[in-house]
């Protein structure tokens, strides 16, 4: 039996691999983004193929697939780039998460009557940002090389902090935390895995320079990538943090200190075959998790749902990165960060794996958890489909693309 599920396990891998070749074929040829594309597909497999015994869990999302996405994508930061912007990063993915999640909470709770604990639970699995479905068209139209830093480095550090915020939710529902005590587990949880990464991070950079072989090297940044993830997870710290803090350190610190350039070539290739991949079965999974059925009966809700979510994505965006930067260079520029790159990072707030695999590792017995997965769920296609199609014409429309004048990093 165990040899049977086996070969079937390895007969959906084999065609989920065939079907995203297939539709990154096809949509080369009509203005369709490919993620989009790929969620359409897993929506319809679930519709119209009968189900064969496999399922969507969240360890599968958050074990297997986002450790290595987040890690390909955080080695690619450039520490220079990073400093200059860090202040507006950790402006959106700690306090803007945060306001995020009390928004939905109360906008949710204030038009449906969901109880506002649960709404807060709503609120963390949305407030993470997910711009994997846009980051290829920033590269595509040329857009600032800081504002794709910027929207990237956001969604790679506020996915720890909603994942943190969330199992502080969940406590919430029964424990009832005062919220001097969850700020105070999300400031330490935060701190611990930025060291455990960065530990991790200099240990792998270290190991990397004794060696003058690009196969073991790739090895080691393997190991990294997840050895780093279920380390900190194992110490009930984030992985997500803990991982993006060890790439940005191999990145950078590892390329300078020893890494020969076939090593540097090899990394950047394999890693970015890998995340190809990795992204092919985030977002095919991400339809193959969503019923259509289940959406359709909670269409009012969710509905509201999109409401609070664009609300607060503007009060983070335009009032608090907006706001602060008129005062200060969290941008990297010399005055504010420019109108054009909040109207792009506005509209590329995209949800995505992360809230999908969230929703779907609500206990069982949860009060009124299929209403929650369905907002979740509702609010996930609707970023994709809608903003992640659109989001190219709103580049070229504002100017942040390849013409943008503030294309060239301004000096600090």
């Amino acid at each position: 039996m165990e040899h049977d599920q086996a070969l079937e396990a390895m007969r959906f891998f084999v065609l989920l691999i065939s079907l995203a070749a297939l539709v990154a074929l096809v949509v080369r040829r009509i203005a369709v983004p490919y993620t989009v594309a790929l969620v359409v597909l897993g929506l319809l497999a679930a519709t119209l193929i009968p189900p064969r015994g496999f399922s969507v869990t969240p360890d599968l999302v958050l074990l297997v697939l986002l450790p290595g996405l987040v890690f390909e994508a955080s080695i690619r930061l450039e520490f220079g780039q990073l400093r200059r912007i860090f202040g507006g990063i950790a402006l959106l993915a700690v306090p803007g998460v945060l306001i995020t999640v009390v928004i939905v909470a109360l906008i949710l709770n204030l038009t449906t009557g969901l109880p506002i604990e649960l709404g807060f639970v709503v609120g963390s699995m949305v407030a993470a940002t997910d711009p994997a479905a846009v980051i290829a068209t920033f590269r595509q139209l040329g857009s600032p090389r800081q504002l794709a830093t910027m929207v990237e480095g956001e969604s790679l550090f506020n996915d720890g902090t909603a994942l943190v915020v969330f199992a502080l939710a969940l406590s919430n529902v029964t424990a009832r935390p005062s919220l001097l005590d969850g700020l105070v587990s999300i400031t330490i949880v935060v701190v611990a895995s930025m060291v455990i990464g960065g530990i991790a991070g200099f240990v792998a950079s270290r190991i990397i320079a004794t060696v003058d072989d690009h196969l073991i090297e790739l090895t080691v940044s393997l190991a990294a990538a997840y050895g780093t993830y279920m380390l900190a997870d194992t110490l009930h710290e984030s992985g997500v943090i803990a991982t993006v803090v060890a790439g940005v350190v191999i990145g950078n610190y590892g390329r300078q200190i020893g890494m020969s350039s076939r090593t540097a070539e090899a990394l950047d290739t394999v890693w970015e075959f890998v995340a190809f991949l990795l992204t092919a079965l985030v977002f095919l999974l991400v339809g193959l998790a969503i019923s259509l059925d289940q959406l359709e009966r909670a269409l009012p809700s969710i509905l509201w749902g999109i409401v609070a979510v664009l609300v607060g994505r503007i009060v983070v965006v335009y009032g608090l990165l907006g706001g602060v930067s008129r005062f200060t260079r969290l941008g990297g520029h010399r005055r504010t960060v420019p109108l054009a790159w909040l109207h792009v990072m506005f509209w590329a707030g995209l949800r995505g794996a992360v809230a999908v695999a969230m929703a779907l590792s609500l206990p069982l017995d949860f009060p009124q958890r299929e209403v929650l997965q369905e907002v979740t769920f509702g609010v996930v296609l609707f970023t994709l489909f809608v903003q992640g199609s659109t989001v190219e014409l709103l580049i070229e429309r504002v100017g942040a693309g390849r013409h943008d004048p503030d294309a060239t990093p301004a000096p600090t």
